[in-house]
């Protein structure tokens, strides 16, 4: 059976490949092999590898790579780390394909690893623009490591096209979160605020903020002025999802917990709701708020409306039902009240989601049992 190999390091990027992954383990024709590392593995983010377990996958390599620290240097030693385990990894699963998510500096080490041990690459989420945030330079790379492509619209498959890379192998099969909007029976509102222990109010927001780490204001500046902004919300509830393990995602953290201590009633946190919880909060939320790549990939399909701060995620193809505002108290109150005033919905007949295509899962599955894994070797491909 040919061997694909699925990689996760943080709970968000699980949530989106866990469709994925449920359909290569139920496969007669591929098997399926779990590399868990990162955060996943800390105390700290959660150990969300325990979630993976209760889901009923079998997790083969378990790779320690976080340290307690998100400066600069920290990231880059844990990209080290990652390469490092990988050099042990890779040679006792032997895997045929390595599928990769996204854009996390973990993952551009494990791609560059694979490389070299002449492991084909599918990357899911290629092509997309997120100028705020080193991020973007990193989804590129991987881009150009990886050998099959399923972009999330046809605009970033001809952006992919456009790096060199051959039109057969790059398939627009949209956002695979999508795949559990579909499939999930989300909670009711009643059963959501007593799993959560929570009383929503007339206006409840899900908050998500994360390092816009290429802005030329601190994190802390950020996201202090989102809680100034919050602060003056009258009658609101806001459950905070807390930030990765991203440079300077610590402070955000921090900051939400003493936020959340000072404000009960108001406020609640969670290091990782988990997919169900997650998508069943934003369904009965009146937007969700920060710069999550939620509130512009599932938020629409949930009629869900995005107040989206800053530049973390400018480039992205939108739903009209987001409204982009600067990182600044006055935007950032705009925002709220144009969501208030009922302007800004989900998802209508002018507002349909454009990353949806349907079944983005099957469609992967389908494109990984038919490729043939024999060579890794590339060819640039030339626009004519």
């Amino acid at each position: 059976m040919k061997k694909i190999c699925v990689v996760t390091a943080t709970r968000a990027e699980y949530g989106l490949l866990k469709p994925l992954m449920e359909l290569i383990q139920q496969s007669s024709e591929l098997a399926l092999q779990i590399i868990v590392t990162g955060a996943h593995l800390s105390p700290e983010f959660g150990l969300t590898y325990q979630q993976i377990e209760s889901d009923g996958f079998a997790i083969d390599e378990k790779v320690e790579i976080l340290l307690s620290s998100d400066t600069p240097s920290s990231v880059v030693k844990t990209m080290g780390l990652a390469m490092n385990g990988m050099a042990d990894v890779f040679p006792r699963l032997k895997p045929d394909v390595l599928v990769i998510l996204g854009d996390r500096y973990e993952m551009l080490a494990i791609a560059a690893a694979a490389t070299i041990f002449q492991i084909p690459i599918a990357h899911i989420h290629g092509g997309e623009i997120t100028e705020g945030a080193y991020d973007d330079a990193i989804r590129h790379a991987i881009t150009k490591l990886s050998h099959l492509h399923f972009t999330s619209t046809d605009e970033y498959r001809n952006r992919v096209i456009q790096m060199g890379e051959n039109p057969d192998l790059v398939f627009n099969v949209g956002a695979i979160g999508l795949d559990n909007i579909k499939n999930l029976t989300l909670l009711t509102k009643d059963e959501l605020e007593s799993n959560l222990n929570i009383k929503f109010k007339k206006f409840n927001y899900q908050v998500t903020y994360h390092p816009e780490t290429l802005a030329g204001i601190s994190a802390e500046k950020q996201f202090q002025l989102l809680l100034q902004a919050i602060d003056q919300q009258e009658d609101s509830f806001f459950v905070f999802t807390k930030a990765n393990a991203d440079t300077n995602g610590r402070i955000i953290n921090q900051m939400i917990d003493q936020y959340v201590a000072d404000n009960i009633g108001k406020a609640a946190a969670f290091s990782s709701l988990g997919t169900l919880r997650f998508l069943s909060l934003v369904k009965y939320c009146t937007a969700i708020v920060g710069n999550s790549s939620s509130g512009i990939l599932e938020a629409p399909s949930l009629n869900t409306a995005t107040i989206n701060i800053g530049d973390r995620q400018r480039g992205r193809v939108q739903s009209c039902s987001v409204i982009n505002v600067a990182c600044d108290f006055n935007a950032i109150m705009m925002g709220f009240e144009e969501i208030k005033s009922n302007k800004i919905i989900g998802n209508t007949e002018d507002s349909k989601n454009p990353y949806y295509s349907g079944g983005a899962a099957n469609q992967i599955f389908q494109v990984l049992a038919g490729y043939p894994t024999q060579s890794t070797v590339k060819k640039f491909y030339n626009l004519r």
